[in-house]
């Protein structure tokens, strides 16, 4: 006879050896803690998801300074980006999440006669969550907080190139969580590296490629799914029938927001040549406007994260001439808002993501030859398209692939939480925000339930005579 108390978990591969005994620790408690049950209850979720609520708002403050000291980022994008992207989502998902979690039940087919089947979204246990450096607080709490609202268990592992923002979120977790429901795991390369060998059941990662790649080589070891949120060269196509001004403007503020440290930010333009020189005016015009005559003293540009990535920016500088901007100051980490010309498509610059404040330009003759040009390199996290033709809309869309993007805007199609966001290819796989979120770390769990009577006798053998009918029933 079993009973609970001479049962051996057999779920789990035993941690690796060498791995630190504080992790292995921390996610058997996880494991454990998950086990009780306590997590798939809706209010329960609901009471930990106005919690941190709460806890975002009252830390308020302390999040502006760690956003200051790590990006340099000015109260209004941290606000913007960050703070208020974050509030929005923990609301929608709080005015949404009693629906989402209800079993969906959907028709069954004339065999299974008299018979009931719902679709039950349930969590999948313990979930590490692996944030970047870029906006280290909404890419960390977002992804979180929709794992909790499935009902799982998180680990989450800042960067350790924003350290600010990661011990604040350390802190803020600490505070109001369980280690053994929601823990912060801080360190360096080494940390991930352990954190990697442990066996999770789902690992949400948002970072380069060549990163998501080892992760997902760790991932395979244990049949571990992931979610990989990645980025690439996401292209802006501008037409000639473009609203010059208004474009402008946009790919400006999509371009230098974060000092162009942003995974969907408009990664190098392609523009007809028929309004290059009036677009490349508009734009040089528009990032006066917005950062003024020296963008080094204006309060609303940040810096660039670290020394490494300053002086791979630096370097591309010389890939190309230099429209306007291209001054640096490698004490302070700065670098000015940048607006390269006719850039040869085999350098650096455009043959690696750029992730900062330089937008290089290729001009085109047809769409066509924009098109085949963006097919030819890999899938992009994102791709906007400047026009105010209908038809130009439709044959950029239907011809390309991306993970997402805007028609006539940049960035926004993130900060609609209707929307799901991911990539597709090497920029990525899978989706989160509002809905697709709390899919993403729930297991859909298949479930028909069938009357006891009538039992029909059609399934079972002797099969004599029933093929023609069995055929008409399914056919």
């Amino acid at each position: 006879m079993i009973t609970t108390a001479n049962i051996v978990s057999r779920a789990y591969d035993a941690a690796p050896a060498g791995v630190d005994p504080k992790l292995v620790e921390l996610l058997d408690r996880q494991r454990a803690f998950f086990a009780t049950g306590k997590t798939r209850n809706v209010d329960f979720r609901l009471a930990q998801l106005k919690k941190l609520k709460k806890a975002v708002k009252d830390n308020e403050a302390a999040i502006f300074d760690a956003l200051k000291k790590d990006l340099g980022k000015p109260p209004f994008e941290a606000y913007a980006t960050e703070i208020g992207l974050t509030l929005e989502e923990i609301g929608f998902t709080l005015r949404n999440l009693r629906v989402w979690a209800e079993p969906t039940p959907v028709p069954t087919p004339m065999t299974q006669f008299l018979s009931w089947a719902n679709i039950y979204y349930e969590p999948f246990g313990n979930v590490l969550v692996i944030g970047p450096w870029n906006y280290p607080f909404q890419l960390a709490i977002v992804p979180m907080m929709q794992a909790m609202s499935a009902g799982n268990c998180v680990v989450y592992k800042p960067s350790e190139h924003a350290p600010h923002t990661g011990a604040l979120i350390a802190k803020i977790v600490e505070q109001n969580f369980e280690r053994d429901y929601v823990a912060v795991v801080e360190g360096g390369i080494e940390t991930n590296a352990a954190l990697l060998q442990l066996h999770w059941d789902h690992i949400f990662f948002t970072g380069s490629p060549q990163v998501g790649k080892i992760v997902m080589r760790a991932a395979a070891e244990h049949l571990t799914p992931v979610t990989l949120e990645l980025g690439g060269k996401s292209p802006c196509i501008v037409d000639k029938t473009a609203n010059i001004p208004v474009a402008a403007a946009r790919i400006v503020w999509g371009k230098f927001v974060n000092c162009g440290q942003t995974c969907i930010a408009p990664d190098y333009l392609l523009v007809d040549q028929a309004v290059k020189e009036p677009l490349l005016k508009a734009l040089a015009a528009k990032i006066k406007e917005y950062y003024g005559d020296d963008p080094k003293t204006s309060p609303d540009y940040g810096r660039i994260i670290n020394d490494r990535h300053f002086q791979r920016l630096q370097a591309y500088l010389q890939d190309a001439p230099i429209y306007c901007g291209g001054k640096t100051d490698p004490a302070s980490r700065y670098i000015e808002p940048t607006v390269l010309d006719e850039t040869p498509v085999d350098t650096p610059v455009m043959q690696e993501e750029i992730f900062g404040p330089i937008l290089p330009t290729i001009t085109y003759r047809n769409l066509d030859d924009a098109i085949a040009f963006v097919n030819s390199r890999p899938r992009p996290l994102a791709l906007y398209v400047f026009t105010q033709k209908n038809a130009v809309e439709k044959q950029v869309l239907e011809r390309t692939l991306s993970g997402g993007g805007c028609v006539n805007d940049t960035l926004v199609h993130l900060s609609t939480p209707e929307l799901p966001f991911g990539g597709i290819g090497q920029s990525g796989m899978g989706s989160y925000h509002g809905k697709f979120g709390f899919e993403t770390f729930s297991h859909k769990r298949s479930v028909l339930k069938k009357a006891n009577f009538p039992d029909v006798k059609l399934r079972y053998a002797p099969y004599k005579n029933r093929l023609s009918l069995l055929k008409k029933m399914m056919g």
